[in-house]
């Protein structure tokens, strides 16, 4: 009898057990749907799906562009999932020669790795930075890029690999866009 009775138990408990289980994935989200493109018209919704993590509702904030002028000297592109920064995408423009410094990462975090990318560049694990001298006929002007996101929701170890894609593509676009060397 106390077999029967154990039997019973086991299999309850096991159904219960599947039954939680089947509730805590469906209170996790689908990824939300990302625009076609975005940030500036430069990544495609499969570029950034990596960063994008569960959630329901997609927000982006930002320019139809990054052509960036002596009067526009910066823009933000940030995008978030249900309220949560996930990435965010920035270009500002410079007086030519103006030093371009960055603050140290956290010191918690593994160093950043240098980028050979523009005249400067260093990637680390949650972003990327860029900074290039754009010389022209008749405009020259300092220009740095930068991405960086939420990486919480990725496979360790391939954040670098992904923000080095995404840093050359920008750069590339940015290039065009602010009109960099023309």
């Amino acid at each position: 009898m106390n077999s029967a009775r154990g039997s019973l138990v086991c299999a309850v408990t096991l159904v219960v057990a599947v039954a939680l289980s089947g509730c805590a994935e469906e209170k996790k989200a689908a990824a939300p749907q990302l625009p076609e493109r975005t940030c500036f018209g430069v990544f495609t919704r499969s570029d950034l799906e990596p960063l994008m993590g569960y959630g329901e509702e997609v927000k982006e904030s930002s320019p139809v562009d990054a052509r960036l002028t002596a009067e526009r000297r910066g823009a933000t592109c940030n995008v978030y999932v249900d309220g949560e920064g996930r990435v965010l995408v920035t270009a500002e423009r410079r007086p030519l020669g103006q030093s371009i410094t960055w603050p140290p990462t956290d010191q918690n975090q593994p160093a950043p790795d240098p980028l050979a990318l523009g005249d400067k560049g260093i990637v680390w694990n949650t972003g990327a930075r860029v900074a290039l001298t754009c010389k022209g006929s008749k405009n020259s002007f300092e220009l740095e890029l930068g991405i960086s996101g939420s990486v919480e929701h990725m496979k360790p170890g391939t954040s670098r690999a992904l923000f080095t894609t995404l840093m050359t593509k920008y750069l590339d676009a940015a290039k065009q866009q602010t009109q960099c060397g023309a």
